[in-house]
């Protein structure tokens, strides 16, 4: 009786083209949306080179060790225009260049405005001051020869450089994401719609929801034989559904879910079980319509999402801050909040306790069904 169940309810499902859409088909169009509208959003914000001028007066020729360290940041750091002060100006007026420097007593940076770009050129100009006033200040103690004296500055002033570089490197993709963010969201998102699943396959088996939860009723099958074959039909389609969202998004969308791939699908494994669980809960603790528990499951879906970071990827982070309970039952939180682990940890704790935690909250769905499946008798059928 019960694989004879599990075959017409996995018929059933693959067969109601409502819940293939938003199972199959939607998850798929959403993250197509996010592929055209995020896929240029972080290359936008790639730290490029630095356009500067360099007035080249008698004062900067002379001066060796400024002309090799600008030649070897240049390509790497700044984009370098040479001449007149007159030519400086014209560019900086005309916004062709972050500004310009200019050799006479010392070396002066002007800029027109405040920015990203002002403050680096700034920041590596003073760094080179004071390197070479402290190395003037060791050459007057210890006296030595003038080309020692300028090996030995050039020497740190490269050092500085490439410490600079270090600093510099536009990391920020890979310690934030816009769209793993979304993806991962997106995941979260197809996992608890499995919830309406759930929600199916269980009011096709009570009495007040369908005919054939009536004819259930009444026989002498076991009622949980039947409501787990259900159930367990409605996984298999739920699986189904998000191996075709990975195989999307990875074979065509080219998305990067790292290297512990395995990871990354045991997770689903347990966060579609959480969303099957909550449908399966709300299924047998609202006593309602099914349009109305639909609408129940899909306003409780968005909303975790919501502030998993669906809608704001700076959302997840308030949270945190300032409701951290939220997303400690916040199924869509531990789903997402698992992937960070993956993507951006060296350990595998934060992992596991996001696992446990979507493992407790499956739990007690799947308790509170069994109670108001328990609770529940009718009058007449």
């Amino acid at each position: 009786m019960f694989l004879h169940n599990f075959k017409c309810a996995l018929k059933t499902l693959f067969k109601n083209k409502v819940l293939l859409f938003w199972t199959f088909a939607f998850p798929i169009i959403l993250g197509t949306l996010f592929h055209m509208a995020f896929r240029d959003i972080e290359n936008n914000e790639i730290l490029d080179m630095i356009d500067i001028a360099i007035v080249e007066n008698e004062e900067w020729k002379k001066n060796q060790i400024l002309n090799q360290v600008f030649d070897e940041l240049e390509g790497d750091l700044f984009s370098i225009t040479y001449g007149s002060e007159e030519k400086a100006k014209s560019l900086l007026a005309d916004q062709k260049i972050s500004g310009y420097l200019i050799l006479s007593d010392t070396l002066k940076v002007v800029v027109k405005e405040n920015g990203i770009d002002q403050t680096v050129l700034k920041y590596v100009t003073e760094e080179i001051l004071e390197t070479e006033e402290i190395m003037k200040h060791i050459a007057l103690e210890n006296p030595m020869e003038e080309e020692s004296f300028y090996q030995n500055l050039y020497f740190m002033i490269g050092r500085i450089q490439s410490e600079n570089k270090v600093e510099l490197v536009d990391i920020s993709n890979q310690n934030l994401s816009y769209t793993m963010i979304e993806f991962y969201t997106l995941i979260a998102m197809t996992c608890l719609y499995g919830g309406m699943l759930g929600l199916y396959v269980i009011n096709q088996n009570l009495a007040n929801q369908s005919h054939n939860g009536k004819r259930i009723a009444i026989s002498p099958t076991p009622k949980g034989k039947v409501i787990f074959s259900s159930a367990l039909a409605g996984y298999i389609v739920q699986l189904v559904g998000i191996a075709l969202l990975f195989l999307y998004t990875i074979f065509v969308l080219h998305v990067d879910y790292g290297n512990d791939i395995l990871k990354v699908v045991f997770l689903t494994l347990i966060g579609c079980f959480a969303g099957l669980s909550m449908g399966i809960m709300i299924a047998t603790l609202f006593k309602t319509s099914e349009n109305t528990k639909t609408g129940i499951i899909v306003a409780v879906t968005m909303l975790c999402c919501f502030l998993s970071g669906m809608m704001g990827v700076t959302m997840k982070y308030i949270i945190d801050k300032n409701i951290p309970f939220l997303n400690l039952i916040n199924p869509a939180s531990m789903i997402t909040d698992g992937f960070y682990a993956l993507y951006y940890y060296d350990t595998f704790d934060r992992y596991y306790f996001d696992l446990v935690s979507l493992l407790l909250f499956s739990g007690l769905m799947i308790l509170l069904s069994i109670r108001s499946l328990r609770r529940q008798k009718y009058d007449s059928i």
